[in-house]
């Protein structure tokens, strides 16, 4: 299944002029610690002759493997400037590493799946609404393989930012990191945390989680409901805070109200979506299935203006990533997923006598020149055992060769049916010939 989720994201992708680029697994310590992370986080690497004396170099000077696909992007767009056009849209798909503990859904070497747009010196925010829409139609394309309804939360940091401000709190990325913690330990430890560790009052804190409990669909109800808590919060109309939480809602009003023109409800505001990392400066997003809370987000990202430069220029950018490996363990084992299939064949070309196994082969290598995947048995066993065989592989067609003048025939084992057919004309069923899983 991973392959052909990874082939329908691709098509999305490409279909939406993303151009596909891979780099290369290992980054330096300074490159890695540069996005916010911690040094236990990131695999380390060491030359054999070094083992023993890691700790006499600082982690900025070593390498690891990268954890995610966005540093090695901001590294490709400084190295390659010259030869990229801008704005510059990619999409990745590689295996990455993290210092994970692992658990159902946490894995430490896993396939993540990005897309994002660079700029050159500035970046146009209609951008910021294009990304989540790209999204949300290749995971509307994954509902083929039993994956349920995907809606983005969105946000903006400007507005928390701004709110936070007009609050009198001084430790913005502290409040974010708290806040992003919502959904895993609830309210009222985040509130303790933000009073502990951010210098927040207990008015402020609960201004916090009132503002993080803002939702709407559209921009109207958005802007009406963010004024009524800032009056709320005696937070001045005439203050630069203020004026910074506008700047970041009319971004987020903007990309729910054009979102909403074109997939209605696919994207809606949620002030709670603060996304811990320190490096985005803008929308930040999370996406959530439909019936699936227990799973968390499993599409995040957003906007960030800091994270490569080249001397004074800078080359703002927006993304997303999907966490594939997590996301296609879900399907296989929550979502319905067609996990009995094995082959990637939707026939089987059966053997009468291993005398006859060329007029199979050239079968087989017909069906193959129209682009429908066929096997052959491997032995001339009797055709209940090679019936047998299909099924366990979940192959659900069994092409029976002409004998004696007659023509071939071919069997449906999933619904027992068996018609006559010609192997330069035959097509499949689609619904039979579903689509492969892998297990394991």
């Amino acid at each position: 299944m991973e392959q052909r989720v990874i082939d329908t994201l691709r098509e999305v992708f490409e279909l939406n002029g993303f151009l596909g680029i891979e780099t290369r697994a290992v980054e330096t310590g300074a490159s890695l610690l540069k996005k916010g992370e911690t040094s236990k986080e990131i695999y380390l690497l060491s030359r054999l002759q070094e083992v023993g004396h890691e700790s006499d170099t600082p982690i900025e000077e070593r390498l690891g493997l990268h954890f995610d696909l966005t540093v090695p992007l901001s590294r490709y767009v400084v190295e390659h400037s010259g030869q990229l056009a801008f704005p510059f849209k990619r999409w990745q798909i590689q295996k990455v590493w993290r210092g994970e503990r692992p658990q159902e859904g946490r894995f430490r070497e896993f396939v993540q799946a990005d897309i994002d747009v660079i700029g050159a010196g500035e970046l146009p925010d209609h951008y910021e609404v294009e990304l989540p829409l790209v999204m949300v139609s290749a995971l509307e394309r994954l509902r083929a393989f039993g994956l349920p309804k995907a809606t983005v939360h969105a946000n903006n940091r400007k507005l928390s930012e701004g709110f936070y401000r007009g609050l009198g709190l001084t430790d913005i990325e502290g409040v974010l990191r708290e806040i992003d913690k919502l959904d895993k330990i609830g309210a009222d430890e985040v509130s303790r945390l933000l009073v502990e560790n951010c210098g927040a009052d207990e008015s402020q804190a609960r201004a916090c989680l009132e503002l993080a409990e803002l939702t709407a669909a559209d921009g109207a109800e958005l802007s009406s409901r963010f004024d009524a808590l800032c009056a709320s919060h005696g937070i001045a109309t005439d203050s630069e805070a203020y004026a910074l939480a506008r700047e970041g809602l009319a971004t987020l009003a903007m990309i729910v109200d054009e979102a909403a023109a074109i997939r209605p409800g696919s994207v809606i505001a949620d002030l709670k979506i603060a996304r811990g990392l320190d490096y985005y400066t803008g929308s930040v997003y999370e996406t959530f299935l439909d019936g699936a809370a227990s799973l968390g987000s499993i599409c995040s990202g957003g906007r960030y203006d800091n994270l490569a430069s080249q001397g004074s220029r800078k080359y703002p950018g927006v993304g997303l990533s999907i966490g594939l490996s997590r996301l296609v363990s879900y399907m296989l084992h929550t979502a319905g997923a067609h996990a009995s299939r094995v082959s990637p064949a939707s026939v089987l070309v059966a053997v009468w006598d291993e005398a006859d196994r060329a007029a199979s082969n050239r079968i087989a290598a017909e069906l193959r020149s129209r682009g429908i995947a066929a096997d052959v048995a491997p032995t001339a066993a009797k055709l209940g055992k090679q019936i047998k065989y299909a099924d366990k592989l979940g192959i659900p067609y069994v092409w029976f060769p002409g004998q004696e003048g007659a023509g071939d025939e071919v069997k449906n084992i999933v619904t027992g049916d068996q018609a006559p057919a010609d192997a330069t004309s035959w097509e499949p069923d689609t619904v039979n010939a579903r689509q492969t899983v892998v297990i394991g």
